[in-house]
């Protein structure tokens, strides 16, 4: 049985240690500084608990004595110092961060792995599912164009005015909607803005917007750098939300400063309530040529909130979590680069797919070869 600490006991991190445990294959501690939030975990599942503050050096350095693995499922500014414990403690490391910055921290942590330990970031929905389902399209071509990557976490039943509700951290929404967007252009590497590039789009007959984000990409512009001619990453809401978050985080000017983002985050979270019932919409669109011809494969899927050991999950929940347990089962079964840092991309999407957590992404998807 392989032994795992999960570090951070919120609602993602629960639900990654809930998916490991129950499939009875996994000793799993999970670590934070609530002890309320423990609390809740432990009441419904098997786990350890242990009580942590994840700054404090020593006392990671001594969690992770003799453990195989860590998954970080807490805040991205102190995942480089959970992987620098890691690689002192000879375990493997996971985290679900979008953010470039601490992925690159992450990446020079990994230059001194050990054999059999893997630094493995952005284990996500996206980054991470999207860019696995990504380079498995992109790999189809014989010569590359464009390359589409689209996610949305919804409302399943949108109500009010900005057609959001809140599903999963609003850190990681604030850093989405602020921070430098890598591209791909005309063959060139590029930062955009956040929330520009505005373009709208149907499916199932529901009209949808998508704009530019940070962090989507994960380390893809790197891999399909010279291949590509066009890259990029947007995310989905409702018509309507870009052009008021703009007028927010730009319009305000609250994102520009760390007491803007905090402000920012208090107003969201006063006002715009959680929930549960939501829908993850994930679309890529990949275009080139095809024995001779130009041609466009597209893959579509929407998946839904569902009951799942007696409890409701938040579609952005069951696959955030799904797609971090289902590289962790891979890693152990020898299907992921034996050492040092990892790609989402190095994920074969059969492998993934045929996992029994990578199954929760399996869909009435609409793939499509279109000759344009």
């Amino acid at each position: 049985m392989r032994k795992i600490v999960v570090i951070g006991a919120g609602k993602i991190g629960a639900s990654i240690a809930k998916l490991l445990v129950h499939s009875g294959d996994y000793d799993v501690t999970v670590a934070d500084r609530d002890e309320a939030a423990l609390g809740r975990l432990t009441e419904r599942a098997p786990v350890r608990a242990s009580r942590l503050d994840s700054k404090q050096a020593g006392a990671l350095a001594q969690l992770l004595a003799g453990q195989d693995a860590v998954v970080s499922a807490t805040s991205f500014d102190v995942n480089p110092q959970i992987a620098r414990a890691a690689l002192a403690a000879g375990c493997s490391y996971f985290d679900l961060t979008e953010d470039v910055a601490t992925t690159r921290a992450v990446r020079r942590v990994a230059g001194a792995a050990l054999p059999g330990q893997i630094f493995m970031p952005q284990c996500g929905l996206a980054p991470g599912f999207i860019g696995i389902l990504a380079a498995a399209l992109s790999q189809r071509f014989d010569v590359l164009d464009t390359v589409k990557m689209r996610v949305g976490a919804l409302p399943q039943y949108p109500s009010n005015t900005v057609k959001y509700n809140l599903t999963w951290s609003t850190d990681g929404l604030i850093n989405e909607y602020c921070n430098p967007c890598e591209a791909i252009h005309e063959g060139h590497r590029i930062d955009v803005l956040a929330l520009e590039g505005l373009e709208h789009f149907a499916l199932d007959g529901l009209e949808y917007e998508a704009f530019n984000t940070s962090g989507g990409l994960g380390t893809l512009c790197e891999t399909l750098a010279g291949r590509v001619h066009t890259l990029n990453y947007k995310t989905v809401r409702y018509a309507g939300h870009q052009y008021l978050m703009d007028f927010l985080v730009n319009g305000l000017r609250l994102g520009a400063s760390r007491s803007g983002r905090r402000q920012l985050k208090q107003m969201l979270e006063a006002a715009i309530p959680i929930t549960l019932q939501d829908v993850v919409l994930i679309f890529v669109s990949v275009s080139g040529q095809l024995h001779g011809q130009f041609r466009q494969i597209t893959d579509a899927r929407k998946l839904y909130h569902r009951e799942l050991f007696g409890e409701n999950w938040s579609a952005i929940q069951l696959t955030t979590a799904a797609s971090a347990a289902a590289v962790l089962d891979l890693h152990f079964a020898g299907r992921l680069p034996e050492c040092g840092f990892v790609r989402q991309e190095d994920v074969q999407l059969h492998d993934f797919l045929d996992n029994r957590f990578g199954r929760y992404y399996a869909t009435d998807r609409y793939a499509e070869e279109i000759p344009v």
